[in-house]
C-alpha cells in the first residue's frame, strides 16, 4: 500500500466492490487480474440504512408517522417474522440463493405486503404511493433504493402462500401472549363464504378456458424437452370460433338459436375431446423417458394433469346440459383454474364463493386462517 491506501504494482488495478451489506450474507463481486469471482447469497434480509437524508428531514418524515405505524415497527424488527420471507425467498427456485438477480430484501417484502393490505390498495397503487411518499418509504425501510414496479410486487405476493401465512400468523400469537396482549385460554372459530375472483361461467367458455391452458402447457413440455415425438398442435384459432359463435346464437331465440348452439357445441366438444386426448399422449411419452428427462418435467406434466382431469369433467357437464338438459351435476365445476368454487343461491343474484374459516382468540385476533375446498350441506349454507 502506498502513502494514499492504494495498492501497488500489479494489485493497483485490482477493484473491489461491496454491493451491500447486511446481518445475512450478501452477493459480492471481486474483480481481480480481469477474473470475476460470485460468492454469496442473492437473497437478503434488509437494506443498508440509508445515508443520505439530511438528519432534519428525518426527523420531520419520522414526526409525521401514523400511531398504528410505531407500534407496527416495532413488532415487525422481530427477526423470526424476517427469517420466514427470507426463506420463503430462497426456496423460490432451486437456485435461488445463489443465482440470477439479487431479490427485493425480506423486510422490504413484509411491510410492503402489511401496507398494501391494511390500505387496501392495488398493487399499482402500491408502487405509486410508495415512490411518491417519504413517509412510506422510511416506514418500508427502502429509504433511497428503488420501489419495487407492481408487476415485481404482485409475484412477491404469490410468493408469500398459505403457509408462509399460517408460520407468520402463529409467530404473531407467541408475540401476542409475551406481551400480554392475550391469553390463549379461548378461541373462536368463525366461518364465511368469501366471492371467488373467476368470470362468469359459461360452458363454451370453461371449454375455450381449459383448451387455452392445456394447448400452453403442453407447448411449454415441448420446449423444454428438446421436442417431442409428435409436434403439438394448437387448435386455439378453431376454437375461437364456436366460443364467439355460440355468444352470438344468444340474440336467436327459440328452435332456431338452439339449434344453432348444439351446432357450435358439438364441434366445440369435438375439437376439445382432440386437444384432451394430444395431452394423454404426451403424459404416456413423457412417462416413458428415463428419469433423468422426466424430472425437470415433473411440475408441467402435474399441471397438465390436474387441467385435464379438469377439461375432462368440463366436457361432460357440458354434454349432459346441452344435449340431454341435466342442469344438476355432483362434480360440476365453475371455474378451471378454481376448481373448489360452488354457486350458492341467495335473494340476491347467485355468487360464486370460496369457505373462508378465521380463528380468533377471545380479544378478536386472527390467529389463523384457510381457505376451504367445499361448502357444507344443509340449511346453513343457503342462508349464508
Amino acid at each position: 500500500m502506498d502513502a494514499d491506501g492504494r495498492p501497488r504494482g500489479r494489485g493497483q488495478n485490482a477493484r473491489f466492490e461491496v454491493i451491500r451489506e447486511s446481518n445475512k450474507t450478501f452477493s459480492k463481486h471481486i474483480v481481480l487480474d480481469e477474473k470475476c469471482l460470485t460468492m454469496g447469497f442473492m437473497t437478503k434480509l434488509r437494506h443498508q440504512q440509508p445515508s443520505l437524508w439530511h438528519p432534519g428531514l428525518t426527523k420531520d418524515i419520522e414526526d409525521l408517522w401514523e400511531p398504528w405505524m410505531r407500534l407496527v415497527d416495532r413488532l415487525l424488527e422481530d427477526e423470526q417474522l424476517l427469517d420466514t420471507i427470507y426463506e420463503a425467498q430462497g426456496e423460490r427456485y432451486p437456485q435461488s440463493r445463489r443465482r440470477g438477480r439479487e431479490q427485493t430484501p425480506a423486510e422490504v417484502v413484509l411491510r410492503l405486503l402489511l401496507l398494501k393490505h391494511i390500505r387496501n390498495w392495488s398493487y399499482d397503487t402500491l408502487e405509486r404511493e410508495v415512490r411518491a411518499n417519504l413517509v412510506y418509504r422510511a416506514f418500508t425501510r427502502i429509504g433511497d433504493e428503488k420501489v419495487p414496479d407492481a408487476k415485481t410486487l404482485a409475484r412477491l405476493g404469490q410468493l408469500i402462500g398459505p403457509e408462509v401465512i399460517e408460520e407468520l400468523h402463529q409467530r404473531m400469537v407467541q408475540l401476542a401472549l409475551a406481551h400480554g396482549v392475550t391469553r390463549g385460554r379461548k378461541l373462536r372459530v368463525d366461518t364465511t363464504v368469501v366471492e371467488t375472483n373467476i368470470h362468469y361461467p359459461t360452458d363454451s367458455s370453461l371449454l375455450g378456458d381449459g383448451t387455452r391452458v392445456l394447448t400452453r402447457t403442453m407447448k411449454k413440455i415441448e420446449h423444454k424437452a428438446g421436442g417431442l415425438k409428435r409436434k403439438v398442435r394448437d387448435r386455439m384459432r378453431s376454437v375461437r370460433k364456436p366460443v364467439l359463435a355460440i355468444a352470438l346464437s344468444t340474440r336467436y331465440l327459440g328452435a332456431e338459436g338452439e339449434a344453432r348452439r348444439k351446432k357450435q357445441y358439438r364441434e366445440l366438444l369435438s375439437l376439445t375431446r382432440k386437444t384432451v386426448n394430444q395431452a394423454q399422449r404426451i403424459l404416456e411419452e413423457v412417462k416413458e423417458e428415463p428419469r433423468s428427462r422426466r424430472t425437470p418435467l415433473r411440475s408441467l406434466v402435474e399441471s397438465l394433469a390436474t387441467m385435464m382431469g379438469r377439461v375432462q369433467q368440463v366436457v361432460k357437464q357440458t354434454k349432459l346440459r346441452i344435449f340431454a338438459g341435466v342442469t344438476k351435476s355432483q362434480e360440476k365445476i365453475v371455474s378451471v383454474f378454481e376448481s373448489h368454487t360452488e354457486i350458492i343461491r341467495k335473494a340476491r343474484p347467485a355468487s360464486r364463493p370460496s369457505l373462508a374459516n378465521w380463528s380468533r382468540s377471545r380479544n378478536r385476533r386472527i390467529k389463523s386462517s384457510a381457505i376451504s375446498k367445499s361448502l357444507p350441506n344443509g340449511p346453513a349454507t343457503d342462508s349464508c
